[in-house]
């Protein structure tokens, strides 16, 4: 019996021994990068923790997470270790399943709770996935264990703003703020929040600071050029967008920006050079169509007109009344009313709050049409929907409207 037992325990010792060899060869040939060799040294072991647990770190150094995490996985089911399981959670998150990291994280900080780094981790992972009361609950707990650490702060906001709570989100921004004045995330959201809410003060001082930090910063500088452009000072929109255009050369922002700072200056040459450069570079982009429409208007190229408005009319996803608008303008001009008259039709069919061209779909039948119940019609339409929109057009559309019924009165006709 004795001797049995001693076998066993010589070739149990054996096949330790065999199998540590093993690890040391494959341990060495992946210190020298000839991991190929080191994952084939690996397969001549019997499968076990540090067998998969090796593989993966292999795998994971050669960005092949998905293998790595298959790995891990198999590891983790001959042992129960902590670090395996992070580094399985490291993984899933690289792989872009951060679903599945997090419940390995709640299991360790289950045993862990003061571990502030791991449940930082797994407050943006809350933050990734939607769940904006655990991780309020989560960055809570971090900001009242370390108050000075200001990405606790921000991301104590990013929380707030993910369950739609605005002065607390602020408040957390200001926090970040106060505790690192160079928080430039902080600042962009400060930035954003205060244009929102339409304080166009504190949007110029977060602004401001920001670019003091960042001065190519896309969206700060996106901002600055959109208030100056509000304030109709196109002049100085100019070399801001020049310099924005120098950035980011796949964006049209900064040419579409530029094409309606210089058409505003009546720089039209100017203008149609960048509105095409936008037209060519997004062909979705239909305002820069209509923007061409509006020059060509303006230079009496009523056929160029004609082009650029149409072909508005057929891009994009937005309502398009302003195009059909420019082109019945255009047909107008040219004394084609009947072509006018349909055009104004599709904007107003585009958009029933524009007014403008419910207006001229009745100002244009009633020049036009002998019958002037068309007219009448379109009239009475325009008042009960816009009376009070412009009181010069309501005074005008008021007038017709009683000269036609009298008109058809002294006929002997009664109109409603």
């Amino acid at each position: 019996m004795k001797k049995k037992i001693l076998l066993v325990l010589l070739f149990v010792i054996v096949k330790v021994e065999a199998q540590t060899s093993a690890f040391a060869v494959a341990d060495s040939l992946f210190t020298k990068g000839r991991y190929k060799l080191a994952l084939q040294e690996l397969d001549k072991s019997e499968a076990s923790f540090l067998t998969n647990y090796k593989k993966a770190v292999i795998y994971e150094s050669i960005d092949d997470y998905k293998k790595a995490a298959q790995f891990l996985e198999k590891a983790v089911t001959f042992k129960d270790d902590e670090n395996a399981k992070l580094r399985l959670a490291k993984n899933y998150r690289s792989l872009k399943l951060s679903k599945k990291a997090i419940p390995i994280y709640e299991e360790v900080l289950a045993k862990d709770s003061l571990n502030l780094v791991l449940k930082y981790q797994l407050g943006k992972l809350y933050i990734i996935n939607r769940k904006p009361k655990e991780a309020i609950k989560t960055f809570k707990y971090l900001v009242e264990n370390d108050a000075e650490n200001a990405n606790y702060s921000y991301h104590l906001g990013l929380s707030y703003a993910l369950n739609g709570q605005r002065d607390p989100m602020m408040n957390s921004y200001l926090d970040t703020h106060e505790k690192d004045a160079t928080h430039l995330n902080a600042i962009v959201r400060l930035a954003n929040s205060y244009k929102k809410l339409n304080d166009k003060d504190s949007t110029q001082i977060f602004v401001d600071k920001g670019l003091a930090l960042d001065k190519n910063h896309v969206d700060l500088n996106k901002l600055k050029i959109n208030q100056l452009y509000l304030d109709k000072k196109y002049l100085e929109t100019i070399p801001l967008l020049l310099n924005l255009d120098t950035i980011d050369k796949k964006d049209t922002y900064s040419a579409a920006m530029l094409g309606r700072s210089f058409f505003n200056m009546d720089s039209l040459e100017k203008a149609k050079k960048y509105f095409k450069k936008v037209s060519i570079k997004d062909r979705e982009d239909f305002k820069a169509l209509t923007y061409l429409g509006h020059i060509s208007m303006i230079e009496k190229d009523y056929r160029g007109a004609m082009f650029n408005y149409m072909m508005a009319t057929y891009v994009g996803k937005e309502k398009r009344d302003e195009e059909y608008f420019g082109l019945g303008t255009m047909y107008a001009e040219t004394n084609k009313i009947p072509e006018a008259i349909n055009a104004f039709k599709e904007a107003y069919a585009e958009n029933r709050k524009n007014y403008k061209a419910l207006y001229q779909i009745a100002k244009l039948s009633d020049d036009y049409y002998k019958d002037k119940k068309i007219a009448y019609n379109e009239y009475k339409k325009y008042i009960e929907n816009f009376y009070s929109r412009d009181e010069v057009i309501s005074v005008f559309v008021e007038r017709r409207i009683k000269e036609i019924k009298k008109e058809y009165f002294l006929e002997g006709e009664l109109l409603d």
